[in-house]
């Protein structure tokens, strides 16, 4: 019988990164660019903003011309017109004033805004009521980025405030990593298309393929469905080898379950450049999860019970994706803190994620977990996210304060 080693959450990224590389470049327009990432440094090639600017509505100073001012005492200031948006400012004499409004260019020679709410306006005069300090209420021309700073560093995901960003600047195209062509097959002679009206007994319609086709899809990959492929070990080969040359990402969704592993294991030590990468991961659902590299590419063997394999891919199919993408930072997941309403119970030495439901009493939020094996769906569908126990904890007791890590 064979012996598999275990490893940890953190060991399995870890792996991934270290044998996996991105994508190839390629460049495409700024606005089709939004959750792409960045594959090279962009830089900024001019300032920005490109010159003095207001960031309050009010009149553009000599700062000097206003020390001293207060309410009882005013600064009088000559009014010299008002600066138009879009427009060159004039330059701005000794103990005058520019009415400049928000984002407006300041006047040369000007150096402080004051608000227009601390002074008055009588005839060609304007009292000010405030004195103001060189640099008050403006932004200085490349106060935000510099020629030559880096805008955008590579390996970075493109958001919408990226896109603002970079628009602002003029650029209109962006060099990014292909997004990742990803091919699923389920594997099992019980499993027979979504489509079949009528089961058999003993026969499974394949709900895994479609619902990991929508987790590929919100990261940003292309979906090839390979179909079904059944418990023979000629097909199931055969089957690997015509549809990985055309992909960049394998996925085997039952490849791993328990009676199965031993067959699946054998093509993918077999395919595998440097052999099973990963063979097991100390995780509750999903421990039967296997990894390999076959022609540079990863192959990744998901447990078959729905739980299981949405699971692992969330969190593992994910991180490949990612790789593949180029990405160098770190997600952060979307939480909630809540209230646990019951225990939970948890082994030592693993890695548990439990599905919660989140209730919502007045002003407190709850947390109710739901238990049910990896192969009930409706527990899935339920679940407003998951409760993460560390391997080194026996559980949560129930009115713990937890972070639940929302369900995407």
């Amino acid at each position: 019988m064979r012996l598999y080693s275990v490893m940890t959450p953190r060991e399995v990224q870890n792996t991934i990164k270290a044998h996996f590389t991105p994508l190839e470049l390629e460049l495409i327009e700024l606005g089709a660019s939004g959750g792409r990432v960045v594959g090279k440094n962009i830089l900024a090639f001019e300032d920005v903003p490109g010159f003095d600017r207001s960031i309050v509505d009010g009149y553009a100073v000599r700062a000097a011309d206003t020390f001293g001012a207060a309410e009882t005492l005013p600064a009088m200031l000559d009014f010299s017109g008002e600066v138009k948006m879009g427009e060159k400012a004039p330059s701005l004499a000794g103990g005058s004033c520019f009415y400049v409004p928000t984002g407006g260019m300041l006047p040369q020679g000007a150096d402080a805004v004051v608000m227009i709410e601390d002074t008055e306006m009588m005839g060609d005069l304007v009292n000010c009521f405030r004195q103001v300090a060189p640099g008050q209420n403006l932004i200085r021309r490349g106060e935000d980025l510099t020629q030559g700073d880096v805008v955008i560093e590579k390996g970075r995901r493109l958001r919408a405030a990226e896109l603002g960003l970079l628009a602002s600047l003029g650029i209109t195209e962006v060099s990014v990593y292909r997004n990742p062509l990803v091919a699923i097959y389920s594997t099992g002679d019980e499993i027979v298309p979504v489509h079949t009206a009528n089961l058999a007994p003993g026969q499974i319609r394949d709900s895994n393929a479609l619902a990991l086709a929508e987790l590929v899809r919100r990261q940003g990959g292309k979906v090839v469905q390979g179909g079904i492929l059944r418990d023979d070990y000629a097909e199931f080969r055969q089957g690997i080898e015509d549809l990985l040359p055309n992909v960049d990402f394998l996925v085997l969704s039952g490849g791993s379950s328990v009676g199965k592993r031993d067959f699946t294991a054998k093509v993918m030590q077999e395919l595998g450049e440097t052999g099973l990468l990963v063979e097991g991961i100390a995780i509750q659902p999903g421990k039967p999860t296997l990894l390999a590299k076959c022609k540079g590419k990863p192959v990744l063997g998901l447990p078959g019970h729905p739980v299981s394999a949405l699971n692992i891919f969330s969190l593992f199919g994910s991180c490949i994706m990612e790789q593949l993408q180029g990405f160098s930072g770190e997600n952060f997941p979307a939480t909630v803190k809540a209230k646990l309403v019951r225990n939970i119970p948890s082994r030592q030495g693993r890695t548990d994620y439990v599905r919660v439901k989140l209730k919502r009493t007045g002003e407190e939020l709850f947390a109710v977990p739901i238990f049910g094996r990896s192969g009930l769906l409706r527990t899935l569908a339920d679940a407003d996210g998951v409760v993460l126990i560390p391997p080194g904890n026996e559980g949560f007791l129930a009115g713990r304060d937890v972070e639940v890590i929302l369900w995407d």
